[in-house]
């Protein structure tokens, strides 16, 4: 029997609040244990609901979603938190993450920022999840970006590798193209991106 993650939303608008709700409850092992609209009751409601998981807004009334997770981790390390925003704005991602998030979801419509992070030895690399090829995304399977033997990326739909470290193509249908790059920073031991990137101009 699967374990069941419990999740509370805090989302200033009810529609958006309650189209969530709706879509997580459909997933057998999520719980929806607390709705919120206001930053300012997310820590006391956190504190009785008891969540594994915060879905956050960044942008809510009563205390904004950053101050929010940054409150909830003191008062309850146990709760991960996972930011999400329209808005993608430099900067955004790095408070996010020194307020102990562990997602950041930016941007809108079905696809808003999809990438991913490769590490080589002491060096990290973050590319767009989009085949140059066919243009959809490289990995089948959640987190799932390298051959076997973890030497190169590998889009599974039709088998081009690409070098980790530049992200051109050295096999298949795209050979010759690269992955779009996403540039990163790292700060704090926290993978980020760059502080003067703007997401809204990264995905395809």
């Amino acid at each position: 029997m699967s374990t069941v993650i419990r999740v509370l939303l805090a989302e200033d608008q009810g529609m958006m609040r309650g189209a969530l709700a709706l879509l997580l409850g459909l997933e057998a092992d999520i719980e929806i244990v607390a709705q919120v609209g206001t930053g300012d009751v997310v820590v006391p409601t956190a504190l009785e609901a008891k969540p594994d998981v915060a879905v956050l807004d960044i942008e809510m009334p009563g205390l904004d979603g950053l101050s929010a997770a940054a409150a909830l981790r003191r008062a309850l390390p146990s709760c991960q938190v996972l930011i999400v925003t329209t808005f993608g704005r430099p900067g955004y991602l790095r408070r996010a993450m020194e307020a102990g998030a562990r997602g950041f979801a930016m941007g809108t419509g079905d696809w808003p920022l999809r990438g991913f992070v490769v590490r080589i030895n002491d060096q990290v690399r973050g590319f767009i999840n989009s085949c140059p090829h066919a243009r959809h995304p490289l990995n089948l399977k959640p987190h799932q970006f390298l051959t076997a033997d973890a030497a190169l990326i590998l889009c599974s739909s039709h088998g081009a590798l690409f070098e980790k470290l530049t992200g051109y193509c050295v096999a298949g249908p795209c050979a010759g193209q690269s992955l779009r790059t996403i540039p990163l920073a790292i700060e704090n031991g926290f993978v980020m991106l760059a502080d003067d990137v703007d997401p809204l101009a990264l995905p395809d």
